[in-house]
């Protein structure tokens, strides 16, 4: 496929007449158009097309379908049908009225070729240029950020499913690339065992039974991994990413046990959130987070939160379910800092805020990354009664720390925990402790055991300070009232949810889910763009007629 550039013509004659006598008052899609113009253009899209070859749709054409797609929940079918029978999308389009529209296949290969070419983030990026040069979004002001989860587009499925499943998307793969080689193993019983799709109602019911028929499985699946890795003709057989998840499942899930392929116990598998859990979207995670479980991703939407501008998306992020939020904290203010669109405030909840974020929000991005940290959760700050780690001064410069007592510390000695996180471990003399008269409330010690001296750890000098500020500062009434604001992105994931599919996965793979999600964060900045401009006044949030009274 190629593609020209062209200049976006106006809105035809004719299709602007029937138009405005359909829609007195207009609609949204021809709001935006008069209002907001063509957020994209050919240029745009050069680098994803040949230079010879069948001329391919106006690309700007198919970056505002997928929007308007997005916007009102269709499937692709549903999108090309509408580009050919609305007048409000012919309209925004600028297409004739007499325009056949194209095939809906068409979709696809679009959103494949921004993919394949690294544009996935450009239809957000280029609208919020749009929006900034317009004056409706602005850096270093206010931003927010929360997650939820995402469900993927797979079955759910059992031990015995996983495996049989996974054996028979191996089976058809093979066939379709290499259905001679297939036929020769000579194996008539998988085309009766793998035949039909894998479901539980099919299995049988008694465990011994269920135990044979997984064993089994394994060995079908060992005999064909070990001829295909035999085979020196058709090599590349090895590489079909069906037969590649077969291989690592049959490594989660089996192990070889005096010639017999066994299955493994649940304590030798790899941990639930690392095994893969379907052979058709190997980028999908299991994660638990409370009472909600969930085999998919989680989405991560940030957006603004001024009280005289509308509050748009500004930034999406994809992981995988079980990815924790402090580990996109950075990701996310990076890619802010790309677009020009950094915060001063950014507004999160605790699972994005640590001391090290604390500290290198400020240094990297002048940002105040506004969130409350974890307390200390030791008996002496919950007792109020004993000498926490507030109570301690430490001298940075000369390596000690004094306590309540005005004892000094005897070692310091830096250190690392599990996770690499640098540490220093601060520990008092075991005489000065022992003679110490607040002993109880700092050492305290069993009956009849010897008492321990105090020991302090703590992070680094900037990253100590911040937490110990962050502590005392979140327990006052100003910094709540500031924090309060961080409630509205809970309406943001709703909308998304409830309005916009954002709980579903369309499509398999991460990749294809994060365009998803961008599709629909430009969607949602739409929606509300046109009821900003509508001078429809954001909803508050509702409350009980109990909590009222």
């Amino acid at each position: 496929m190629s593609m020209r550039p062209s200049p976006i013509e106006p809105v035809p004659e004719e299709t602007a007449r029937i138009a405005r006598a359909a829609f007195c008052k207009g609609n949204l899609l021809m709001r935006i158009r008069d209002d907001i113009g063509v957020l994209y253009d050919d240029q745009m899209f050069t680098s994803l097309y040949d230079a010879r070859g069948q001329l391919a749709i106006a690309p700007w054409r198919l970056a505002l379908v997928t929007v308007f797609q997005f916007l009102e929940n269709l499937s692709d079918r549903q999108a090309a049908e509408a580009v050919r029978g609305r007048i409000d999308l012919k309209y925004a389009l600028s297409l004739e009225l007499e325009d056949a529209g194209f095939d809906f296949s068409v979709l696809c290969e679009f959103r494949a070729r921004l993919i394949a070419g690294g544009q996935d983030q450009s239809l957000l990026e280029v609208m919020l240029e749009r929006l900034r040069e317009r004056g409706l979004v602005k850096a270093r002001g206010k931003q927010r950020t929360d997650s939820t989860h995402v469900l993927a587009a797979i079955r759910t499925l059992n031990h015995l499913e996983l495996v049989g499943e996974t054996l028979r998307a191996a089976l058809n793969a093979v066939a379709r690339s290499a259905p001679e080689w297939l036929a020769r193993q000579n194996r008539p019983d998988w085309a009766e065992r793998y035949g039909a799709r894998v479901e539980q109602y099919r299995l049988p019911k008694g465990e011994a039974a269920r135990q044979a028929l997984g064993e089994a499985i394994g060995a079908d699946g060992h005999d064909l991994l070990a001829a295909l890795f035999a085979e020196t003709q058709r090599f590349w057989l090895c590489r079909l990413p069906a037969v590649e998840r077969l291989r690592i499942i049959w490594i989660q899930q089996f192990y070889h046990d005096q010639g017999r392929v066994r299955w493994r116990r649940p304590v030798d598998q790899p941990p639930v959130n690392q095994r893969l859990h379907s052979p058709y979207d190997p980028d999908a995670r299991y994660a638990k987070k409370r009472d909600t479980s969930w085999i998919g991703y989680k989405v991560h939407v940030t957006e603004t939160c001024e009280a005289d501008r509308p509050n748009l998306i500004t930034d999406v992020q994809t992981t995988a379910a079980g990815t924790p939020d402090g580990a996109v904290t950075a990701p996310v203010q990076s890619a802010l800092a790309g677009r020009g669109l950094l915060p001063e405030t950014h507004v999160v909840d605790a699972g994005y805020v640590d001391a090290a974020l604390l500290v290198a929000s400020q240094v990297d991005h002048a940002i105040d990354l506004l969130g409350p940290v974890a307390l200390d959760h030791g008996w002496r700050a919950h007792s109020e009664q004993g000498f926490d780690l507030s109570a301690f001064t430490i001298v940075w410069p000369d390596r000690v720390a004094h306590c309540p007592a005005g004892q000094t510390s005897r070692d310091w000695s830096e250190t690392c925990d599990k996770r690499g996180t640098p540490l220093v471990r601060i520990t008092f003399a075991p005489t000065t402790c022992a003679a110490c008269p607040n002993r109880p409330l700092c050492t305290p010690s069993p009956p009849g055991k010897r008492s321990r001296p105090r020991s302090l750890v703590v992070r680094r000098q900037p990253e100590h300070e911040a937490l110990q500020a962050r502590r005392v500062e979140q327990k006052s009434e100003i910094w709540k009232k500031r924090y309060s604001c961080r409630a509205g992105i809970e309406g943001t994931l709703s909308q998304g949810i409830r309005g916009f599919g954002l709980r579903r996965c369309r499509y398999v793979g991460q990749a294809k889910t994060h365009l998803q999600h961008l599709f629909t964060a430009a969607a949602i900045n739409l929606a509300r763009l046109d009821a900003w401009l509508q001078g429809n006044l954001r909803a508050q949030t509702r409350q009980p007629k109990l909590t009222v009274l």
